[in-house]
């Protein structure tokens, strides 16, 4: 076990726990009546400064709690406990099949969402609104793949700590 990679997962885990509490809190501010999204609504949040910032700090935060989780904590985590690491999608069927996530395909979901919500951006209303609205559900599956994963960092670096004693 490398004291770097030890060092990085630790860092990782809190990034993820404040990227984690930043989501909720925009995602609640944002759609604080819940959903379902229209375009005509999405329109006007556009056009008022400080719900279009709302909801650029939405798409941020979910984007970079995904990549945060997907770029780097997943490959590090599967480094530190001596899997292989390859391309994502690879890596995310593996965390799957140990139950770090919920589903692979679920989080290929994620990304394309991600993508849609950051490209769509104000081209077209009903798209946005459609892509701001699937991210608002997936948002508590998302924080809930993100404790689990930093639950499961946590719990294998004081079991490390603990062999060696």
């Amino acid at each position: 076990m490398s004291h770097d990679l030890v060092e990085r997962l630790r860092f990782l885990a809190d990034v993820i726990e404040k990227e984690r509490d930043h989501l909720a809190f925009t995602s609640t501010r944002l759609f604080p009546e819940g959903g379902p999204l229209t375009a005509e609504t999405v329109k006007k949040w556009v056009a008022d400064p400080e719900v279009a910032e709302r909801m650029d700090a939405f798409v941020a935060r979910f984007s970079r709690l995904q990549d945060t989780l997907g770029d780097k904590l997943i490959p590090a985590l599967l480094r530190f406990t001596g899997e292989h690491v390859g391309p994502a999608v690879d890596n995310l069927n593996r965390v799957e099949k140990f139950g770090w996530i919920d589903s692979a395909e679920d989080w290929m979901l994620y990304r394309q969402l991600r993508n849609q919500m950051v490209h769509e951006y104000i081209e077209d209303y009903a798209v946005l609104a459609d892509s701001l609205e699937a991210g608002r559900l997936y948002v508590p599956k998302l924080l809930t793949m993100a404790d689990r994963l930093v639950a499961e960092v946590r719990q294998r670096i004081a079991a490390s700590f603990s062999q060696k004693d």
